[in-house]
């Protein structure tokens, strides 16, 4: 009995510890030559810097933050955002729902030539989660976020979670 009650725990702990943070999970899934922007910097008045949305339309729609463009990561288009973004020393900052996809776009760009590319940790979740506006399509603020799916979902922790 002792030893069932030890498998059982041993699995519980192991499966609940395991990318028990966002900073695991990222670190699980990028690369660690784009650097990361928090949200409290972004949100800072002087911080300027051109935003990209690296979701699906669907998410984009439901909010995204401010200004942000919408580039579309399953038909992402380089020479499309070469036009949009002509000074290749202009900030960037390219976010998704936690930080993941937005990597990989900000890397193209930086292959590109692009020198200033950042990606913003956490996502549009930890935007919201540190209760900074996103706005839906009208450009009017929201609580909703598209969280993606139920797995990622975990992550918001505040705001209304769309599926």
């Amino acid at each position: 009995m002792k030893v069932v009650f030890l498998y059982i725990f041993t699995l519980i702990g192991v499966q609940s510890f395991g990318q028990k943070t966002l900073n695991d999970v990222l670190k699980k899934h990028n690369r660690s030559d784009i650097p990361y922007i928090s949200v409290q910097e972004l949100a800072m008045p002087k911080t300027k810097a051109k935003i990209l949305d690296a979701r699906s339309f669907e998410e984009y729609k439901v909010s995204h933050l401010k200004n942000a463009v919408f580039v579309d990561f399953e038909n992402f288009d380089i020479e499309k955002t070469t036009q949009l973004i002509s000074d290749k020393n202009e900030m960037i900052v390219v976010y998704c729902s936690i930080g993941v996809r937005s990597a990989k776009i900000a890397q193209q760009l930086k292959d590109e030539g692009y020198t200033n590319v950042f990606n913003l940790y956490g996502g549009i979740f930890e935007w919201k989660n540190n209760n900074f506006s996103v706005f839906d399509l009208n450009e009017k603020a929201t609580e909703k976020v598209h969280v993606y799916d139920k797995n990622w979902s975990k992550w918001l922790i505040k705001g209304e979670k769309v599926f």
